[in-house]
């Protein structure tokens, strides 16, 4: 039995580099695959969705790009037999043990979301994943609305994720944006049009991946890239996935948002009921007296009160 692991997705065929050779093997899968014990810190129990009081002990899932698995090639189509255990799993985009994730927004077109940004870093810490954000379009923003932008963006410098802002049509930032890929296993997410395709051509010319502009009517772009690889990239690989209109995140008990909200946790020692504060609706919080000072950015907590209350009101399914 040979290892390797998944660079490309297509239809029902995997593209898989083995660990040896670095050879590509087109490979199958198997069916499905079940694991027969999934204990509460692994990657494949944290993306199942409670939807019983007894968490299950068998699950099936299906192979992913980033996995790494065992193959046989000894008959005329190799197949995968097995999906080793799992660093982190994102359903959308759909892949695993990534190292990083650029989160790629635009200035404009579509105009940068912080609501968005804010559903991103609760994955990204779920999951445990580094992000780094990165600006894209700035030679289509005015001067005004992007100063105003870098300056509300650098709260989240603040609190230790890096911030760049390019231009990829003439590589304004590149220098910089380069060294972040170095050894590493990069996703690029973000919503359909931002240019995380331009990015790609811009930094690898040689793949020359379709791109399409704005759509005018719908103020969207279209969808460009219809299926998930990994593009090998200064000693490590850089996976670009399908853009998406809409992002969800999986949290069941409201009191377990707070905990993917660190920039909180220096604040939350202060509040009157502790630990136990949710920062909402409680009296004495001092997470609320530090976004009324301005230490917590206002558009950040409005949108964790937002996420909060979605939580509370969904409706739980036993």
């Amino acid at each position: 039995m040979k290892t390797g692991f998944i660079k490309k997705h297509i239809a029902n065929l995997y593209t898989v580099v083995d660990d040896g050779t670095k050879a590509e093997v087109i490979c199958q899968a198997r069916g499905k695959f079940r694991y027969v014990k999934v204990d509460e810190e692994s990657a494949f129990h944290r993306s199942i969705s409670k939807r019983t009081k007894v968490e299950p002990k068998w699950i099936q899932v299906s192979p992913k790009v980033g996995d790494r698995v065992r193959y046989n090639d000894e008959e005329e189509q190799a197949l995968i037999t097995e999906i080793m255990p799992r660093d982190n799993d994102l359903s959308r985009p759909d892949v695993a043990n990534i190292d990083q994730v650029l989160l790629v927004f635009s200035a404009v077109r579509p105009d940068f979301s912080f609501h968005l940004l804010d559903q991103f870093l609760v994955i990204m810490s779920q999951e445990h994943i580094t992000p780094v954000i990165v600006i894209s379009k700035i030679d289509l923003i005015e001067e005004e609305p992007l100063r105003k932008l870098k300056e509300q963006l650098a709260y989240y410098e603040t609190i230790g994720i890096p911030v760049y802002y390019v231009n990829s049509k003439n590589k304004d930032g590149f220098e910089n944006l380069k060294k972040v890929f170095k050894d590493h296993f990069t996703l690029l997410a973000g919503q359909t049009g931002v240019g995380k395709s331009t990015l790609l051509n811009a930094l690898m010319p040689h793949l020359d991946i379709k791109t399409q502009e704005i759509s005018e009517a719908l103020g969207r772009g279209k969808h460009t890239t219809r299926h998930t690889e990994l593009y090998d990239y200064l000693d490590g690989y850089v996976v670009d996935t399908p853009g998406f209109s809409k992002l969800e995140f999986m949290i069941h008990y409201p009191e377990d948002l707070k905990l993917h909200y660190p920039d909180f946790l220096k604040y939350q020692q202060d509040c009157r009921f502790s630990n136990k504060c949710n920062h909402v609706h409680e009296p004495g919080c001092a997470v609320k007296e530090a976004v009324e000072s301005g230490l917590i950015l206002q558009e950040r907590y409005e949108n964790y009160v937002a996420f909060f209350e979605s939580i509370t009101t969904q409706k739980e399914v036993y």
